[in-house]
């Protein structure tokens, strides 16, 4: 079936995440991520500006639920507090090289090119 021209595509899906995301809630916050999927929606947000822990697990998930958005179609974004703990995390374990980080979910709607990590 054709999609008209005059149609816009859904608006981002924004997700707030824990304030602390690790072994016991890492498989939720998966679930959570991927289950937007067929929403139609081009872009999904995960907002980890309020998520002060996030271990191995969390980030090992984060990279999964990536994966699975690459695969169905919407382009995952990250938003973190550059400064926090858990975008200290995300850089020094190099996330931000494989999925796109954002200082602000109004950046992450606004798309364009995340800011250099």
């Amino acid at each position: 079936m054709a999609v008209p021209d005059h149609m816009t595509p859904p608006a981002p899906i924004v997700i707030r995440l824990p304030g602390e995301i690790d072994v016991t809630n890492a498989g939720e916050v998966l679930s959570l991520i991927t289950g937007t999927l067929s929403s139609g929606a081009a872009v999904i947000i995960a907002d980890l500006t309020d998520t002060r822990f996030c271990d191995s697990a969390g980030l090992r998930h984060l990279l999964l639920a990536h994966r699975h958005a690459a695969r169905a179609g919407p382009q995952l974004r990250l938003v973190i507090l550059p400064d926090g703990p858990v975008g200290r995390v995300i850089k020094l374990t190099g996330v931000s090289h494989h999925v796109p980080v954002y200082s602000s979910v109004r950046l992450a709607i606004g798309g364009g090119p995340p800011p250099p990590s």
